[in-house]
């Protein structure tokens, strides 16, 4: 988002936990250090908006999955204080990076808009963090708000953050190999979307001063024999009852990070229409899902990643 906008020619600065080294950060970027979840973040975030024509909260936390508190702590503590400080500066527009996540359990079958009920998958943390944070937006007093809705986000310098993220480590070697087999629920159809296509949604957004949710996902649904495929293998079915207790059970042992929460989000959560995005923004994915699923799963077999402390890459032993 920060090299889309950046290459845009817009002013920007960046609200980070960690600053970024010289060589890891796009040119033209102010960074201001703040941890949104602190107590007195507010007083660094209004200063770091005074003047701002947009504010663009990408803000989330996903792990540790085993402390709600602090996941709460960053996710609607922090949502929270963006939103006040956006509105004690000013600030015209914001922009939220919200989920498909926020959805009630949905259709596999065919496409659902942004007027599908946001009630989220009450089984899911995350589900109910990202329904929680919008409620706080439905609140804010910004004049122009914003909710992007994207399915899964990926790319390749983002590979080896999603392997920390769902992953073990004793696993993450594994996706090196070509798999034979993928067991999954026959009910495992999804969509992922190209980072670089939400940025350039946000982009449209901005310029635009577009209000309201948008859906952000491209064509056409992935389903299990298509994520089998993609690493080298073949579909299996397996019972979600199945998949759903192997993750409970692993997860309470702490033998990996993703609770059954996961499970039912991905299982759950309804096939996005992005017909908003395309008419009123003229938004064009340039990835479509076969092309974003092939970008990152080439990252995840080279634990490709980026410079910056979140996306540094792994280094594995052979």
């Amino acid at each position: 988002m920060v090299r889309a906008a950046v290459g845009s020619g817009a002013e920007v600065t960046g609200v980070v936990r960690r600053t970024p080294s010289e060589r890891a950060a796009p040119t033209g970027t102010r960074w201001v250090r703040c941890d949104i979840g602190a107590v007195r973040a507010g007083t660094a975030l209004r200063a770091a908006m005074e003047g701002a024509d947009a504010v663009v909260h990408l803000a989330w936390a996903i792990q540790p999955s085993h402390d709600r508190h602090q996941l709460a702590r960053t996710n609607l503590l922090g949502t929270a204080a963006v939103i006040d400080a956006a509105e004690r500066a000013g600030v015209p527009h914001l922009v939220h990076a919200s989920s498909v996540g926020v959805y009630s359990t949905g259709p596999k079958d065919r496409t659902v808009g942004e007027d599908w009920p946001t009630d989220g998958i009450s089984t899911s943390s995350y589900s109910r963090d990202k329904v929680a944070a919008e409620r706080l937006l439905d609140a804010s007093t910004v004049p122009v708000v914003t909710r992007i809705r994207p399915a899964l986000v990926v790319q390749r310098r983002a590979a080896s953050e999603l392997l920390r993220y769902f992953l073990p480590a004793l696993a993450r070697p594994l996706v090196k190999l070509k798999l034979p087999v993928l067991p999954l629920p026959d009910r495992t159809v999804t969509q992922v979307v190209h980072a670089d296509d939400v940025a350039d949604a946000v982009l449209r957004i901005l310029a635009a001063r577009a209000a309201g949710p948008f859906n952000l996902a491209p064509e056409p649904p992935l389903r299990p024999a298509d994520l089998a495929a993609a690493f080298g293998g073949r579909h299996v079915p397996l019972p979600a009852a199945v998949l759903r207790a192997g993750a409970a059970a692993s997860w309470a042992a702490h033998l990996q990070p993703v609770d059954a929460g996961w499970v039912d989000l991905l299982l759950g959560t309804p096939l996005l229409d992005s017909s908003r995005a395309r008419n009123e923004l003229g938004w064009v994915p340039k990835y479509d899902t076969y092309a974003a699923l092939a970008d990152v799963v080439a990252g995840l077999r080279d634990h490709s990643g980026d410079r910056s402390p979140l996306l540094r890459p792994l280094k594995l032993l052979a």
